[in-house]
């Protein structure tokens, strides 16, 4: 007599099947999604590289004009971190008042700032105002002569960073100017290398940043 084929196994074989299949699409669905987080990567690295192409190209070209202008004395610029400083002759002494040379030069750079802030929603400018250590002695609060009131190093450090990001948005409509940021810091990030009461403190740093995550980044490295 034919033995009946045993139909339990078979079921087992068909489920041990089904299970295959299921674990070679979710290995397929995870292959996918690791493919494609890569090829965003990618595409978010080439957008950074060809970013920060743009700006080097930017900041040398700014480099150029001021050197032609003969004003190379007053703007230092550093392709490495995408940053510019205006040194101290920016200003008057223990003023926030900017210079005529000082002035015409900032309006020189002005356009470039239009060129960089409306290239990309993702771009940020920060402008940052530092001095030396050496203290205010009194309250100074006559605004016409000095262009701001001040009592110690972080206002004022703040009122010059102010001046000079008023000639830096001439170009800019309200909503790109918001991208261009005031702060100050006083004495309290002097030059590597020198003394902190060391004159060249005092300055107006203008970094530029290619995407919004940079300036998280770079805090984090701090």
């Amino acid at each position: 007599m034919k033995e009946k084929p045993n139909e339990w196994i078979s079921i087992s074989d068909l489920m041990a099947g089904v299970m295959a299949v299921v674990m070679l699409m979710l290995v397929l669905s995870v292959l996918q999604n690791k493919v494609a987080d890569v090829k965003r990567e990618q595409e978010k690295n080439s957008g950074q590289a060809a970013a920060q192409q743009k700006l080097n190209a930017m900041m040398h070209s700014m480099q150029k004009e001021m050197e032609d202008k003969g004003d190379a004395a007053l703007v230092g610029f550093d392709m490495g971190t995408g940053k510019i400083t205006l040194r101290d002759k920016i200003f008057a002494r223990g003023s926030a008042c900017i210079t005529d040379q000082a002035r015409d030069a900032l309006a020189r750079l002005a356009p470039r700032i239009q060129e960089f802030v409306s290239g990309s929603t993702n771009t940020q400018v920060f402008v940052e105002g530092h001095t030396d250590n050496l203290g205010v002695n009194n309250p100074v609060v006559d605004y016409a002569r000095f262009c701001t009131v001040y009592d110690d190093n972080y206002t004022l450090s703040a009122a010059r960073a102010r001046e000079a990001r008023k000639l830096l948005i001439a170009n800019l409509n309200d909503q790109q100017s918001h991208r261009v940021i005031v702060a100050g810091f006083g004495d309290s990030q002097p030059l590597k290398g020198i003394s902190p009461e060391d004159e060249r403190n005092r300055r107006v740093e203008v970094q530029f940043l290619t995407h919004a995550s940079a300036r998280q980044e770079q805090d984090t490295s701090l």
